[in-house]
């Protein structure tokens, strides 16, 4: 059966129509442009097969040779992927994204930037596929592009598109594990490859943004939190310049010291403000181990001269957190852990102000935690605590002379005494105290005149006054850092009377500590003294200034200051003695430790006699009065016939030591003069004791007798001198008796004790105290006024009608100066 013959026409239609259509296309094809048609020959016909490698040489060579043609090629290869991306071809995307890359790698001239739009474009369009294989393949192809260093800048280019995808893809959440940590790595290596690309150009996009810092930082964070163990490094080991590295953890902890090493002063402030944010809003304070880990790497990585900047800024978030109630104590007592482990790391690079700035802002935060404190009892010790351990942390590694002026900036912190102190003042002079000793025990002393400057040491004696019982004691444990050179303190913080077994190190004194004994001697013991007598004393507080008294006699021990040592001992055991305001127990604690004290000075010093007759009283304790033998006691139930008082023969004699000490080769004479620490001059005023000598000596010099006053007429040979009647009421026969034969044995003696005193005085005494002593109580321009003025008034001669002696005034030039008048 043959077809219709409309059926055959339809099939020669179709037939001619098919083959215009082929003629046309090839023709077409002819007259495309070149660099399309090197473009579609690099694809295969399967995508399997990959890029065709010769022909991508050639669409190379041609790109190369007419750079001109870099963006129409870009645009092209982004065309292709773009639709093929849609019709979900992702062989030939892999295809077009490698060939850009060869591209990309091969080409390096001026014109480069116009096929990097189409560059970027492309992984762009691949980043935001839904696809896993293609986010990572544009995250590669985009870490390659950031490592290549373009010959001229781009203005207008912009990343903003990448930070938050990048960002976002190290938050992934993909069901499946592998898949998931292969995001996040992809995620970590494309914001590191943001991170090159633009901190290194300043004319680029700024990444220091708040915006860009806001996502970069904390993604990198999540990012670290998820590792299993925080172990911290100075320095990175393992390259990660081509995303070597394949644990997300360990990359993002190398990509955040990259940006923080990368940082400048100004830009510091960007990268810790969300390091601090995150934690914050998402609870990571405590536990702080993290936190810790954290700041340690930002402290590795910053440059050096910049690492006070995170001190400065861990601390003002202190501050800022500080007065919230989200700011819980032990939240603040985390971040002060935080900073105690990084503020070491600064300490080496602050120089200057900076240092006492962050003493300063450490003490300020105690004051504020103390006034937080004094209402009621809570975690805020554990704050206190973490901000006193940094600051030993933070002076532990500085040099020696600028922990003595931390100490003096702490020590001036100290509220003052005067008046009736409140209890947050007491627990801010506690706290206080507290960091000293932190300090303190960071130093090492070698010569005391440098440990204890003169406002330094002055200040500490003034502390020792305190009222809690507490706060000297720990005054004390101050001293005895300072003062053991030797490691002697823990063989010397009990109380004891054997001390060959302890094994002490003992050293030949130093002229220069002899200076500063000389200098400071008397202050120092009047003020030890001085806390033995306080009533609200406690076994603790006694026994700390015996710790001290005889690191103080191990340190200081030469033949100069023996007589000093054991007028001290004798003072104490007197004031056991006689002292009414003590306590039994305090007078029993006070007779066996200056019984210690005068067994410790023959040790040291090698005085075999003097040795001897103090182990003959402690026999004589042991069998008689074994309550005045250590250890202290806070309670002694002894009988009244026990009291210290009661028994004089087992205490130590004075005249027998200095016997014994000249027995032995010392010079004892100091010895014999009246003990400058006497209960009632002590009490008094401060080196009362010179003022009282000196007083004597004018009233020596001034009056002839102690009987009535007697005055030697001069018969008118000054002028204002009213001529008295000798009579027997004003001048006895006694009195000119004595005048007459010069002073007696015993006035001999007082002389000499006063002279020996007076010398002594301007051994030890303070020149500043000699000066305050004797500075005149007037003025020299007033005193000549008076003077001038009463020789205007009265006439050289008295006439008859004289006024009575009563109404006359007294002449000025009678007035005594001082014996110790100095200039």
């Amino acid at each position: 059966m043959f077809p219709s013959r409309k059926l055959v026409h339809r099939t020669c239609f179709l037939l001619s129509r098919t083959l215009y259509l082929t003629c046309c296309c090839g023709c077409c094809s002819a007259l495309r442009p070149r660099y399309k048609r090197l473009v579609d020959n690099i694809f295969p016909a399967s995508p399997q097969d990959g890029l065709v490698k010769s022909n991508m040489e050639k669409l190379t060579f041609y790109s190369v040779s007419s750079p001109e043609k870099l963006d129409r090629i870009g645009e092209y290869l982004f065309q292709k992927a773009s639709r093929d991306i849609y019709r979900r071809r992702h062989g030939f995307v892999i295809i077009a994204m490698e060939a850009m890359d060869q591209l990309l790698l091969a080409c390096h001239s001026q014109t480069l930037n116009l096929f990097v739009e189409s560059f970027l474009k492309m992984v762009q369009k691949l980043l935001e596929s839904t696809d896993p294989q293609l986010q990572v393949l544009a995250t590669q192809s985009f870490v390659r592009f950031a490592n290549i260093e373009e010959d001229t800048p781009s203005y207008h280019r912009r990343y903003d598109f990448f930070v938050s995808k990048f960002s976002a893809m190290c938050h992934s959440s993909h069901h499946d594990r592998n898949t998931q940590e292969s995001i996040r790595l992809a995620g970590i290596q494309g914001l590191q490859g943001v991170i090159r690309k633009t901190v290194s150009d300043d004319l680029v996009e700024n990444i220091w943004e708040a915006q860009h810092m806001d996502k970069i930082v904390p993604s990198l964070l999540y990012n670290m939190q998820s590792a299993e163990k925080y172990e911290t490094v100075s320095c990175m080991d393992t390259d990660t310049r081509d995303g070597a590295e394949e644990d997300p953890p360990k990359l993002a902890e190398a990509c955040l010291r990259e940006l923080v090493g990368r940082a400048s002063f100004g830009h510091i402030r960007s990268v810790l403000r969300p390091v601090l944010t995150h934690f914050d809003r998402h609870e990571l304070w405590v536990p702080n181990d993290f936190a810790v880990h954290t700041f340690k790497i930002i402290m590795f990585s910053i440059q050096a001269q910049y690492s006070y900047s995170v001190v400065e800024a861990l601390m003002q978030h202190l501050d800022a957190a500080a007065g919230s109630e989200r700011a819980r104590p032990r939240v603040r007592a985390a971040r002060a852990a935080v900073l105690s482990n990084i503020v070491a790391i600064a300490a080496g690079d602050s120089v200057g102000p900076s240092v006492l700035e962050i003493i300063n802002n450490l003490l300020t935060n105690l004051r504020a935690s103390v006034a937080r404190d004094s209402d009621k009892e809570s975690d805020e010790k554990l704050y206190q605590d973490a901000l006193i351990n940094a600051l030993g942390e933070f002076a532990d590694h500085l040099p020696d002379y600028q922990k003595i002026d931390i100490m003096m900036f702490i020590v001036s912190k100290i509220p003052s005494q005067r008046g009736k102190s409140t209890k947050a003042d007491a627990m801010l002079q506690s706290i206080l105290l507290k960091s000293l000793l932190k300090v303190g025990s960071t130093y090492r002393t070698v010569e005391l005149s440098k440990a204890f400057p003169p406002a330094f040491l002055e200040a500490l004696l003034r502390l020792s006054s305190a009222d809690e019982p507490r706060t000297r004691a720990l005054l004390q444990r101050i001293l005895h850092t300072l003062l053991d050179r030797r490691t002697n303190l823990p063989s010397l913080a009990t109380v004891t009377v054997d001390y060959a077994e302890l094994g002490l190190v003992v050293e030949k004194c130093s002229r220069p500590d002899l200076i500063f004994i000389s200098k400071h001697g008397y202050a120092i013991f009047s003020s030890l003294y001085d806390g033995l007598q306080l009533e609200s004393n406690t076994a603790e507080n006694v026994s700390a200034i015996y710790t001290t008294l005889a690191l103080l006699c191990i340190e200081l021990a030469s033949d100069e200051t023996v007589c000093d040592m054991f007028q001290l001992v004798l003072s104490i055991q007197q004031s056991a003695l006689s002292n009414p305001v003590l306590t039994t127990a305090q007078r029993c604690q006070l007779a066996t430790i200056a019984l210690a004290l005068a067994a410790l000075v023959p040790h040291v010093l090698r005085l075999p006699r003097v040795n001897e007759y103090i182990a003959q009283i402690v026999d004589s304790r042991r069998e008689e009065g074994n309550h005045l033998l250590p250890p202290l006691l806070d309670d002694y139930d002894i009988p009244p016939s026990k009291q210290p008082n009661k028994l004089p023969y087992l205490m130590i004699d004075q005249m027998a030591i200095a016997e014994r000490l000249t027995a032995d080769g010392a010079d004892a004479s100091r010895l014999t003069t009246p003990s400058p620490y006497v209960p009632g001059a002590a009490h008094a005023h401060r080196h009362s004791w010179l003022e009282t000598g000196a007083a004597q000596g004018r009233d020596s010099l001034a009056d002839i007798s102690a009987g009535p006053v007697t005055e030697l007429d001069s018969a008118n040979s000054s002028p204002g001198v009213q001529r008295h009647q000798c009579s027997s009421e004003n001048v006895s026969l006694e009195a000119l008796r004595r005048a007459a034969c010069g002073p007696t044995e015993a006035d001999k003696r007082e002389a000499e004790r006063r002279r020996a005193n007076l010398n002594n005085t301007f051994r030890t005494a303070p020149f500043d105290h000699l000066l305050t002593l004797t500075q005149p109580k007037y003025e020299i321009q007033d005193k000549l006024e008076e003077i001038f003025k009463s020789l205007s008034e009265e006439p050289l001669l008295c006439s008859t009608n004289c006024s009575s002696p009563a109404k006359r005034l007294t002449p000025p030039y009678s007035s005594h100066f001082p014996d110790l008048f100095l200039y």
